[in-house]
Order: C-alpha cells, then structure tokens, then sequence
C-alpha cells in the first residue's frame, strides 16, 4: 500500500535532499501516528532499502554512549561525578587545573579534551578517505591520554570532542565487573532490552553500502572510539528508540500503528510491517526500572549555552523553543549520513539516514531537523 498521506511529504521532501544516496529511510512519529518510509536502494543495483537497513550512524552512536551511562548510574555502578582516575591508574589520566575530569564532563563535552586525540590525525592519514580511525586502537586510546594536555579547566567551556565520548564508551565498559567491553554492555543493558534487533557495533553486520562522491566506501571501522561512532542501526531501531524516550516522559500515552512503507521518490510504496502502539507500551513498561529511569535522566538538561536558545543533557543538543524544547543529534560517516531528534511537548519525533557521506552544507540534516520542527502544525 501507499506510504500514508500525513508522512509521504515530510519523507520525500527529506529523501529529495539526500544527494548522492542510493537509499534513504526516514521514521516519522506525530502524535499517536508513526511510519517509517524507505527509498531507493542498499546500493547501486543493490536490494531495496527497507525499514530494518542498516546504515551507518556516525555521532549518533554518542547518544547510545550517554544512555548507557546514565544506565549504569541509576544501578548506582557508577555516579556522574566520578573522577577518570575511578576507572583509570592515575599515571593514564592528565591532570588538568581547577579539578579532575568527570563521566558528567565527557558527557557534556566539558572535559577540555580535544575534539580528536593527539597522534590521531597523523595515523589516519593514507586512510583519510576510507577508513581514518580503522588503525586507531585502545592502547592508543589510552597512550594518548596520558600525554593530553586539556586546553581548559574541566567544567568550564563546552568543546565537542569524540575523544571524550569515545573515551567515556571506554570507560563505562571497564566499570562492570567481567568487564564486557563496550559494544557487548551496550548491548546487554540498552539494545536488547529495547529490542534494538538491528542495531550494534560490529562493521561485518550486514548493512547499506556507504558512498562518498559517488564512489563506495568500506563499512566504517573505529575500534578505539567505539563509543563516538561505531553504531549501525536502521529507521525502525532508531524510532523505537526515540519513542521509548518519548514514552518516559510524564505526558507519556499509548501510540498508534506503526506504518513501514518502502517508496519511491514520491513517497509511494507497499507496507512491508505494521505493529501496533499497544506493542510500544507493552515494551517501556516491561523496562527494568534503571533503564526506565536513565532514559528519563539521559534528557535533563545540563547546561544553559551562551545565547539563551541552546542547553545540552548528556549528548543531546537541546533547542530552546517558546512551543517546546527539541532534542536533536546528527552523525556520519565516510559514507553516511544520520539525524534523530524530537519534542516531547508535542509527541513528535523524526529519523533520516542516508548512504551518502554529509554533504558541506548539511542539507540532509537540515531538511530532516525542518521537517521535525514542522510537525506540530500537520496534527
């Protein structure tokens, strides 16, 4: 059947953005109403893209990282507070004026870590174009700790930094007795119990091919920052995670069906799955009560940004808006493209991947962060 009429615009406006894709999947929920619509194709002459492809998320991985955190505090396995020498002998941790770095502090780019660890870039370059972090391991991760020198107390400018992030997905993996590494902690505390089926670490999943002007990149590889950047996932995985996010907050309310159509340029397609809002409810309230709670706690708002229209929680941008808050991320690869954000105010939420690396003027993300603050007025 067709896409449904409320989300083929919104859909197809996104897709139409994604230049130099093969496919696109795009997830939309407003209101009690959700669908996700798919597009084009895994690769040139590949399989049609469908609501459970894999694609690349880049820096999207980040907001998995936050909420495994905020996991493992809930448990009371680690607190937000805890110094990087919890986790860490104090020759591998720098000591930076005014304090130590926190979880809190990579949580919420604070930590003064630069963007990127030193000795990175001088490694990635003969992979620049494919693969620049396929070389850069945890020994390395550490090593490069140690000799860091933060550019600013701890706490007091906010610097995005994969470092940091990449360095926290590190940490949170060795503060678990058994010590199960990122990706499988990940997997135990937050993708299955949220029945992620289609999302996870490993670059041999089976996922869309990622293209860079046209030309096919290797599936994305970055052993070292795992937790900055490693995630695969697919529309339905990431609405679905946006909804349990949704579902936590106090207005929280049953959901309708979901549609998942796979279209063309103009949105039209056959269903390929429906579920059924009772289905989503029936999920969060089987949550065990700390990953219940981290999903409400991972979107508190943390810091207020200069300008007064900006705040961050942990990883989540936050846009201050007279008609409600939203909260949005993007992410990308050599070959991808990714965007999730939503408003709990307004019971809406948007995801949009493409195979294609991100474009210089973010055209893809900025149509698909349009569309979201567009929704509210379609209800």
């Amino acid at each position: 059947m067709r896409a449904p009429e409320w989300a083929r615009g919104p859909a197809s406006a996104i897709a139409a953005s994604a230049r130099g894709a093969s496919g696109v999947a795009v997830a939309i929920r407003q209101g009690d109403r959700r669908a996700v619509v798919t597009y084009g194709r895994t690769a040139h002459g590949g399989a049609p893209v469908t609501a459970d492809t894999r694609f690349e998320t880049g820096s999207l991985t980040k907001c998995f990282t936050a909420l495994l955190l905020a996991e493992l505090a809930a448990r009371g396995e680690v607190s937000y507070g805890d110094p990087l020498t919890r986790l860490l002998p104090p020759d591998r941790v720098p000591v930076p004026r005014g304090g130590p770095i926190t979880l809190l502090h990579l949580a919420t780019h604070t930590s003064g870590l630069p963007r990127l660890p030193p000795g990175l870039l001088a490694g990635a370059a003969p992979r620049w174009f494919t693969n620049p972090y396929e070389g850069f391991r945890t020994d390395d991760l550490l090593r490069a700790l140690a000799r860091t020198r933060p550019f600013a107390r701890p706490g007091d400018r906010v610097r995005y930094s994969n470092f940091g992030v990449g360095l926290l997905g590190h940490l949170l993996g060795r503060a678990v007795p058994g010590r199960l590494g990122y990706g499988e902690l990940l997997a135990d505390r937050i993708l299955d119990p949220l029945e992620l089926h289609r999302t996870g670490c490993a670059p041999g999943l089976r996922q869309a091919t990622g293209y860079w002007h046209g030309r096919a990149r290797p599936p994305w590889r970055i052993p070292g920052l795992a937790g900055a950047g490693a995630i695969r996932s697919s529309a339905r995985d990431l609405l679905t995670l946006l909804d349990a996010l949704l579902d936590t907050s106090p207005d929280a309310s049953p959901d309708a069906p979901v549609t998942t159509s796979t279209g063309t340029g103009t949105g039209t397609g056959t269903t390929s799955d429906t579920g059924t809002g009772a289905d989503s409810l029936s999920l969060s309230l089987s949550l065990s009560a700390p990953l219940r709670a981290a999903l409400a706690d991972v979107v508190r708002p943390r810091l207020a940004l200069r300008g007064g229209t900006r705040r961050l929680a942990l990883v989540w941008n936050i846009r201050v808006r007279p008609d409600g808050d939203v909260y949005h991320h993007s992410g990308g690869t050599r070959g991808f493209t990714a965007f999730a954000g939503f408003s709990p105010r307004h019971r809406t939420a948007v995801v949009a991947l493409a195979n294609t690396a991100p474009s210089a003027d973010q055209r893809f993300i900025q149509s698909a962060y349009g569309t979201l603050l567009s929704l509210p007025g379609q209800l």
